[in-house]
């Protein structure tokens, strides 16, 4: 049984070492996708006349139209399973409603750059979570350093003076944006021990909706009296994040979790940071401060050994 339309794509290339590194292309892909889309795209293509609940809902809303169109097209059939339909739940909230509401509120207060840096924390608290879950998944005793070596990385940022990066209420946003590659991570980790069996596009569509319906909700009565204007630019903005940023990026992130180890796929997020702090000083002006880009060092470090000893 294949586990994704792009296993069918796959099985129509006749190259037999195909099944080998397919994943790592995919590996390799999803970086160059997720970089402009999931966290430089925001700042490239901002949604300016679309309040931040309201871009969210319908970003995901379009994401997950299509998405389920494309169930339909391929005959992929959802089970209904308890495990399926707590994984709809838990996706929809955490790895979508919670986790992007909290990216897109932060970056209005703090840097994306120490946003990014912040949310480098995934694949390690992925790697954590995947050590008391996941059998398969334990942690050696340098993986364990490295664990301790990121978690350094990120008391050193939180030791510099944010107030000039954000203003005031910079601290405390960045402990908020913490948040975000937490129950991130918890929904990788749950999807790794209980999806097997399900489709991504079921991972993706159906989550998407929920999101779309929940996040609308509340945009309905925290944004009621924001002014919504669809330009052409705002428009080409949203359609490109629902698309490229939210249907292609997720459905290739859950194929490659059937595929491979929750920490592995999980630390495709490192690289994230290094775009994300080089585009926000060139094209946005943000500040660039030593502890960040130290503690941010200390991170992808800690990162790295989790990589190399797992």
């Amino acid at each position: 049984m294949k586990t994704c339309f792009l296993d069918g794509v796959a099985d129509r290339v006749n190259l037999p070492f195909f099944d080998v590194w397919r994943v790592e292309c995919y590996t390799f892909v999803y970086p160059l996708v997720i970089h402009y889309s999931q966290r430089v795209a925001p700042r490239c293509l901002p949604l300016p006349h679309i309040p931040p609940l309201t871009g969210v809902a319908l970003r995901f809303g379009i994401a997950g139209a299509l998405l389920l169109a494309l169930v339909r097209h391929f005959g992929v059939r959802f089970t209904w399973s308890r495990w399926e339909l707590g994984l709809w739940a838990m996706n929809g909230l955490f790895s979508f409603s919670v986790s992007y509401t909290i990216v897109y509120w932060a970056e209005q207060h703090i840097p994306s750059g120490l946003a990014a840096v912040l949310f480098a924390t995934y694949p390690l608290m992925v790697a954590v979570i995947a050590h008391f879950a996941l059998p398969g998944e334990r942690l050696g005793w340098s993986a364990s350093a490295g664990i301790l070596l990121g978690l350094a990385g990120v008391a050193t940022i939180f030791s510099d003076d944010l107030q000039a990066l954000g203003g005031a209420r910079a601290r405390e946003v960045a402990l908020v944006m913490l948040v975000s590659p937490l129950v991130s991570a918890i929904a990788t980790v749950a999807i790794k021990r209980w999806g097997k069996g399900i489709h991504p596009l079921s991972l993706t569509a159906v989550p998407m909706l929920l999101t779309a319906a929940l996040v609308g909700t509340l945009a309905a009565v925290f944004e009621r009296n924001a002014p919504i204007v669809f330009d052409l630019r705002s428009v080409g903005a949203l359609v490109y994040l629902a698309v490229m940023g939210s249907a292609v990026t997720f459905t290739i992130y859950y194929w490659m979790l059937s595929h491979a180890a929750a920490t592995r796929v999980a630390l495709i997020a490192y690289t994230i940071p290094i775009v994300a702090v080089a585009v926000g000083a060139v094209l946005f002006d943000e500040p660039i401060r030593p502890l960040v880009i130290l503690g941010g060092a200390l991170v992808l470090a800690g990162v790295a050994i989790v990589a190399r000893r797992r």
